[in-house]
């Protein structure tokens, strides 16, 4: 199911709880430093949640039909529908940056004292970051950033590690110190 390949019905279950979380994460981000591009991630992200929700259903019913087990299905149906919960929760965060909502005053304060930012960057076509993992190119401790996420051709890999690695295309989402953005724009840059 994710970037056109199947998944089994428990693949997807994690599938939808890793996105999940990632959406908690993206959303509280985009809320805290008022990131509409972060929160419409969110946005495409739920929808990708609740098309994975349908799935998981109709499976478990014809699992069910199959095997008799309509307490495994129910079980299957009840953790896919708490995951979509979880889901629409973050998408509500998100979507108060969305719709422009002035933060409350005291977040509005957080954020003047915090030296932390969310962004998104993409790999650049002909970047020499291109084919090489992120403890290779010491992000972390380069950019003082951590790479939350990476989307590569629409599906995502969450809390990558040092031995990942990039391609072009790939589009990062990073937390880190203000300051370290030009250093990480510099070790993407072709």
């Amino acid at each position: 199911m994710a970037g056109g390949e199947l998944l089994t019905l428990e693949e997807t279950l994690r599938e939808m709880k890793d996105t999940s979380e990632l959406m908690v994460d993206l959303a509280y981000s985009a809320l805290l430093y008022s990131n509409q591009e972060i929160a419409r991630h969110v946005l495409e992200l739920e929808d990708r949640i609740d098309a994975w929700d349908q799935a998981v259903q109709q499976e478990a019913v014809e699992r069910a039909i199959e095997d008799g087990d309509v307490q495994k299905a129910l079980v299957f149906i009840r953790i896919a529908s708490s995951i979509e919960d979880i889901a629409d929760g973050a998408l509500q965060i998100a979507d108060v940056v969305l719709r422009d909502i002035e933060p409350h005053p005291i977040i509005a304060e957080a954020l003047k004292e915090s030296d932390t930012s969310i962004s998104t960057v993409t790999v650049p076509a002909g970047s020499p970051a291109s084919g090489r993992t992120l403890g290779e190119l010491k992000v972390a401790s380069e950019t003082g950033a951590w790479v939350l996420a990476i989307r590569r051709e629409g599906s995502w890999i969450y809390g990558p590690d040092e031995d990942t690695r990039l391609l072009e295309g790939d589009l990062l989402v990073v937390r880190g110190p203000i300051e370290g953005e030009p250093e990480l724009h510099r070790l993407l840059a072709p």
